[in-house]
């Protein structure tokens, strides 16, 4: 799929839904490698708006790997149930080992 023809949000949703297994991304590094770097707080609007349309939001985090989009999630931790189920490891609402499986779309697209 083309992303020039769709919009923002959809692009953002085409981003996330390449984000491997067991992975993670930020807000702003997707943000930056669709060429606008200063919307990460966009792409966090359009995470919040991508239930049911099969994209890994739970994949998508702040810089600093925490979680701070786990209340758009049904449930009281399904965010971070999600990671872990990936192998993720998460303590009080932050990645720990974000470093090792932080994948950055600019360099792996």
């Amino acid at each position: 799929m083309k992303l020039e023809t769709l919009n923002f949000f959809d692009k953002v949703y085409e981003v996330a839904k390449l984000i491997p297994y067991g992975r993670v991304t930020s807000y702003g590094a997707i943000a930056k490698y669709l060429g606008a770097a200063r919307s990460a707080r966009m792409v966090g609007y359009a995470m919040n708006g991508s239930h049911g349309k099969d994209v890994p939001a739970h994949r998508v985090v702040n810089r600093k790997g925490l979680l701070t989009g786990k209340h758009h999630f049904d449930g009281t931790n399904l965010m971070q149930q999600l990671l872990e189920s990936e192998g993720i490891s998460v303590i009080e609402n932050q990645i720990q080992n974000l470093e090792t499986v932080y994948w950055d779309p600019s360099k792996e697209l």
